[in-house]
């Protein structure tokens, strides 16, 4: 005999604090590259150096990457909203102290608090979606919603970069995070609701897993933005990013024992959940490449302006904002996810290939757009599925920490994506660079080889992501009909193994 569990009735307001949730979270995004048009303007006005430069952007993933496990266990503990309202007016107030930086120190230690905030401010906006939209078509609209803004912030992010820092100054790409915060504060205040807030406060914090997680994923993401510039050879990056796994390894092991881990293990080794992590983290490798690559390509090859660099990326967000929310919102609830994720990269992938053809001279409309447009458009459609799925029938006291996962996925996949083929790209320039040498026109010898590097690392990217696919089709073996059990099961080390298919 069944019971049936009653279906809590819906918040009236639901959608609504859904605008002011996913604007806080675009607010974190864009962050991640806002600031990169703006880093010339801001070095000239600080003085710092090339190093100095480098940091004003590790500063900030370092924080987020570091701390998203520790700021999803504390929605948790804490409150979904409580946290939510806490980050966002975090983030404002490093945001204003960074506008207002008056040294290099001082910029670095805004970044630094911005991160921090993020990481406690991203988990809980995810997971406040999760908790809020429970009926499974608004589910799937809210989620497209949701992937549209986390895929395609970081593309905002160079269009408003390029506009504050050609139109006003580099302060303003940090000051604009205040009215952000404001909107998005007040409107959560008001609107938003946390069922069941509360109800798992007083539970214990793991605090060695939090020592244990935060310092492997600092030396981790770390190593990885060493290897961008020292290379993967130096002692430096590999001693971190050793360390970084086995202080991750540690960690494992530790949350397989403790009563009240940060992290319950079946959340990760539940097969669908890992699939996601593991696809969705490698897909940000190849988005991340190709945001740096054709940012380098349209402004030293082409010679676009910041702002026009900015302008030229907005077919992937349209792409994006049409694959989450028109073709992934209406296939999520009939169609098998990995049908419809592996395809999605798939298409990604292709965008990526016919960015392989581009040359010196290409043409931006008959090139450059329709790569960048099938590059959102599959990345787009397979976020919202991915995202929706990796919270699925996650435990309540859970849904911090399994939001806080999607996002560590994808900052180790940028950090990894930024490193790994930047160093593809610089070695194929410097192969090119010296086969070509003395060869008839060498005039255009350097132009030449830095658009080889690109098109060889966006070729790499384009077989990561074809890898992700192929895991999206293995791993996932979810259908929207069939039944998922919410997992309610309680922390102890028995059942924190426990592995669910």
């Amino acid at each position: 005999m069944s019971i049936s569990t009653p279906v809590p009735a819906a918040d009236p307001r639901r959608w609504k604090a859904l605008v002011f949730i996913c604007l806080a979270q675009l607010m974190v995004v864009l962050d991640g590259t806002i600031m990169n048009i703006a880093l010339p303007s801001a070095q000239h006005d600080l003085g710092f150096s090339d190093s100095g430069r480098q940091w004003v952007v590790t500063a900030y993933a370092l924080a987020f990457g570091g701390l998203l496990l520790f700021g999803g266990r504390i929605s948790d503990l804490w409150g979904r909203k409580r946290s939510f309202v806490t980050g966002v007016i975090g983030f404002a107030a490093a945001s204003a102290l960074g506008g207002a930086a008056i040294n290099t120190a001082m910029l670095l230690s805004a970044r630094a608090l911005q991160g921090a905030f993020a990481a406690l401010l991203a988990p809980a906006a995810l997971a406040l979606i999760t908790v809020t939209f429970t009926e499974a078509k608004e589910r799937a609209k809210a989620f497209g919603i949701y992937g549209a803004i986390a895929g395609g912030g970081a593309v905002i992010g160079l269009l408003l970069g390029g506009a504050l820092t050609e139109y006003l100054n580099w302060r303003w790409t940090m000051y604009v995070n205040v009215f952000f915060a404001a909107v998005a504060a007040a409107g959560a205040l008001a609107v938003i609701r946390d069922p069941g807030a509360g109800q798992h406060r007083g539970r214990r914090l793991d605090v060695p897993g939090v020592l244990l997680a935060s310092s492997g994923l600092v030396c981790l993401v770390y190593g990885l933005t060493r290897a961008e510039t020292s290379g993967w050879k130096a002692t430096a990056t590999l001693a971190l990013i050793g360390a970084g796994i086995v202080l991750l390894g540690a960690f494992l092991i530790l949350e397989s024992r403790v009563k009240a881990p940060l992290l319950p293990l079946r959340v990760i080794t539940d097969r669908n959940r890992g699939g996601v992590y593991l696809s969705l983290g490698l897909a940000i490798i190849g988005m991340y490449g190709l945001l740096l690559f054709l940012t380098f390509y349209l402004q030293i090859v082409l010679g676009f302006s910041p702002l026009r660099c900015g302008v030229a990326f907005l077919p992937m967000s349209a792409g994006m904002m049409i694959g989450a929310t028109q073709i992934g919102t209406r296939l999520a609830p009939r169609v098998p996810t990995r049908l419809l994720m592996a395809p999605s990269f798939l298409v990604a992938a292709a965008g990526l290939a016919v960015l392989t053809q581009i040359t010196p001279d290409s043409s931006y409309t008959t090139v450059v757009l329709p790569g960048m447009f099938l590059m959102g458009l599959g990345l787009g459609t397979a976020m919202m599925p991915a995202i929706s799925l990796a919270t699925i029938g996650v435990a309540p006291q859970d849904t911090g920490v399994a939001s806080a996962m999607v996002n560590t996925s994808q900052q180790i996949g940028g950090a990894i994506g930024t490193a790994l083929l930047n160093t593809i790209a610089t070695s194929a320039t410097a192969t090119y660079a010296h086969d070509h040498a003395g060869a008839p026109g060498a005039g255009h010898l350097m132009t030449d080889a830095l658009v080889h590097g690109y098109t060889t690392a966006i070729w790499w990217a384009a077989g990561i992501l074809t890898l992700a696919a192929l895991i999206a089709a293995t791993l996932i073996t979810h259908h929207p009909h069939s039944a998922q059990p919410t997992d309610t099961t309680e922390d102890h080390p028995g059942n924190a193994l426990a592995t669910r298919s």
